[in-house]
């Protein structure tokens, strides 16, 4: 299975947490740390498996549950479909319910259609998904033939200059600057560029980046719709912050304006797309920004054994530039597992089937298919293993081809299911079936042929199969999660699902990119094509890509939990000039090669505590609030009325009852003299708080909820000399 489906697609957990301490149980010390620093800015440094999504998705949830946070008034972003609605679906299991949980372009793009009509007029231009066509639409204006890799490659470049905030005019410099190796010509690429956005504004339409240049102009030149922004959202979580490109930086500094209420998560050692605009510089220098900011190390690898553990650090510790000085050095907490292995290969076929040899292996003694995943550096790798786990009869899906709700048979069935959630009392198929997964095995048999057992053989009939028997184990999953769940509510389930391309898993070895692999995890994987010119890829020439091809390696191997084989061929075909050699990454880690010189260790989990007060652009923050507990046993307290004693309900009270008769008849005089109910004055909580601290100074009454400014200031003299005893005849002045 994926990260994203580790767990079933609706987890067995025990029922919502029924308090705000209840959201922390089984939180190790640094997790706990992140949970509950809840005054920003928090930068949370989390190794691969060390649980940054349930830190951060605990930590909001606490916020919730225990008053200080607002749930309409976060917004978490993050970068994919998936892990939003991974995130969403945590919080609901914490009782966190109502929280934005958004990619980067989700988010914007629900402003900009809002704010649209508002502050430009109309509705919002049309979105196209895929802007390849437009640029070879601008290219053919120009005159300018680009072949099938030119075209894709340009559209790369277009991407990447509008990310960084390059307009077409200076791409020749910026790319110049930035090392990039353009496709054509720079100054070729910079006039079809500029073709490209002429014939957008021509066709009235816009495409992904636009969204976020948009709401970026919009809350730049419209203060009022900033604010309004601003007054939603309040308290903002960013996951996966090395990924952050100059865009969408631009944008979160939009949203927060002079606030600081801001929870980021990254690890440096996990950038591997600066290609498309993402820096792990806005991580880096966060406490640079933010010098009163809390740094949270997460180290503790919950994911992989010891052995997988001390591959990745190994291959960080012979690293180097900036991201590296800043690299974590992972600690696993499972028990010991086997040995990475490592294998040669004469040729590319053999090295396919020598993997697709040990997966059946894996299979037959018991591994589910969809715990294993086969990676490689390129997708031009992928067909030789698709014909070798073809012929070995072992089933597999490809990661990043067709999108899973997009393909006909799940379009079919959900054609099906909708007409018999509708119509299902007249539908013969359900006469005799009454719970939800017995339903959508009878709708699927009758039309879209789903059997119980696989056909054989693979292929596209496999792989239809394959796409039917997802929707069967999520309805059995959502049946297990809710009891009750009807016909209705499963196509409900898969109508959100869709909208959020948040797929089923599909049984069946996965076969992907090292990037397409990232976030996801597998309990046994096969690193295939680990050769040079491969990983390094040909094409990374200079120190900084070299160690961007290092850390997707580093990435790729922490991807596995117990199982991790490492292969690499001699040659491209058989009989070839053995010219290959193992990636130079190896070196010093595998059997047989001699250890190079390391770095130091990397950091070690723990917590930073930043200087409170200091702030690097010395903009005033707002005060902020801290989660209030039970002065006797330390208790969370969420009921306002606990908040303001101070403890809770059935603990004891050390309450002076002289004290507290004598401050109501005060109040009672106070409030008669004013013609408005006692309560007015102060409430009997806060009474009752002042008669249990007993406070002596003007601050400490402050420090008492309930006791504001302006109460302070009317009342706090005369409050203070009850308190010492005094006779309130005498003459009382405020110190």
């Amino acid at each position: 299975m994926t990260a994203a489906t580790h767990s079933p697609l609706f987890p067995q957990v025990p029922a919502v947490p029924d308090s705000a301490d209840a959201v922390l149980e089984g939180l190790d010390p640094e997790q706990r740390e992140v949970a509950t620093a809840l005054r920003g800015p928090v930068c949370v440094l989390a190794g691969a498996g060390t649980g940054k999504t349930r830190a951060i998705t605990h930590r909001i949830a606490y916020g919730v549950r225990s008053g200080i946070l607002q749930p309409a008034s976060v917004l978490a972003v993050t970068f994919t479909n998936r892990a939003a609605g991974e995130m969403r679906g945590r919080l609901r299991q914490l009782g966190a319910q109502g929280v934005q949980a958004r990619t980067f372009h989700s988010a914007a793009l629900r402003q900009l259609q809002y704010f649209w009509p508002k502050a430009v007029g109309g509705s919002l231009p049309r979105l196209v998904d895929r802007k390849i066509q437009l640029v070879a639409d601008a290219a053919a204006g120009l005159g300018t033939r680009l072949d099938r890799g030119e075209l894709r490659d340009v559209t790369g470049e277009i991407e990447w200059c509008k990310v960084t905030q390059t307009i077409p005019a200076d791409y020749p410099y910026a790319a110049a600057k930035a090392g990039r190796e353009a496709p054509r010509d720079p100054t070729e690429i910079a006039h079809l560029y500029a073709a490209y956005e002429d014939l957008k504004r021509d066709r009235a339409v816009i495409d992904f980046e636009d969204v976020l240049l948009l709401t970026v102009a919009v809350l730049q030149d419209r203060q009022d719709i900033a604010e309004q922004v601003r007054a939603q959202y309040q308290h903002f979580v960013v996951d996966e912050y090395q990924d952050v490109s100059p865009l969408q930086q631009r944008l979160l500094d939009l949203w927060l304006g002079d606030r600081d209420d801001l929870c980021v998560v990254g690890d440096a050692s996990q950038t591997i797309y600066s290609f498309t605009g993402a820096t792990p510089d806005h991580l880096l220098d966060f406490r640079a920004r933010h010098p009163g900011a809390t740094v949270v190390k997460l180290v503790r690898d919950y994911r992989s054994t010891p052995q997988v553990v001390r591959l990745a650090n190994g291959l960080l510790a012979q690293a180097h530039g900036r991201a590296a000085d800043h690299r974590l050095e992972l600690v696993s907490q499972r028990p010991s597992g086997p040995e990475p292995g490592y294998t040669e290969y004469t040729d590319e076929p053999a090295e396919a089937e020598g993997a697709a040899r040990r997966i059946r292996e894996l299979i037959d003694a018991g591994v589910p298919a969809a715990e294993i995943a086969v990676l490689f550096r390129t997708n031009s790798q992928s067909e030789t293993y698709e014909q070798a786990l073809a012929d070995a009869g072992v089933p597999y899906q490809l990661r990043g081809a067709e999108r899973f709700f997009d393909r006909p048979e799940v379009r079919k069935a959900g054609l099906a299911l909708r007409g018999a959630a509708r119509f299902g009392g007249n539908d013969s198929r359900l006469d005799d079936v009454v719970d939800l997964p017995s339903q959508v095995r009878a709708v699927l048999s009758g039309e879209g042929g789903w059997t119980i057992q696989p056909p054989a053989g693979s292929g596209a009939v496999r792989e239809r199969w394959e796409s039917l028997t997802a929707l069967v184990n999520l309805a059995q999953d959502l049946a297990a999660a809710r009891p009750g769940a009807t016909l209705a509510d499963f196509v409900a389930e898969l109508d959100e699902r869709a909208a959020a391309q948040h797929a089923p898993t599909v049984q069946g070895v996965t076969l992907a990119s090292l990037h397409a692999a990232k976030g996801l995890e597998w309990d046994a994987v096969f690193l295939v094509g680990v050769a040079e010119g491969m990983l390094p890829i040909t094409y990374a020439r200079t120190d900084e890509q070299i160690e961007e091809e290092r850390r997707l390696l580093y990435v790729g191997v922490t991807r596995a939990r117990e199982r991790l084989h490492v292969s690499w061929s001699l040659s491209r075909s058989p009989g070839g000039r053995h010219s290959r050699r193992p990636s130079r990454f190896l070196d010093g880690l595998r059997p047989g090669t001699t250890p190079t010189v390391g770095r130091s260790a990397g950091s070690v989990g723990g917590v930073e505590r930043g200087i409170r007060g200091v702030d690097a652009t010395a903009v005033p923050r707002r005060a902020q609030r801290t989660p209030a507990r039970c002065r006797v046993c330390g208790r969370t307290l969420t009921d306002a009325g606990e908040m303001k004693l101070m403890r809770c309900e059935d603990c004891p009270s050390d309450m002076d009852e002289g004290l507290y008769e004598r401050l109501r008849e005060w109040r009672a005089v106070q409030a008669a003299n004013s013609g408005q109910p006692d309560f007015c004055v102060f409430t009997d909580r806060t009474l009752m708080a002042i008669a249990e601290n007993r406070p002596d100074s003007p601050a400490e009454l402050s420090r008492i909820p309930g006791v504001l400014s302006r109460k302070l200031r009317s009342y706090g003299a005369e409050v203070l000399a009850i308190c010492a005893g005094q006779e309130l005849d005498d003459e009382i002045a405020v110190d």
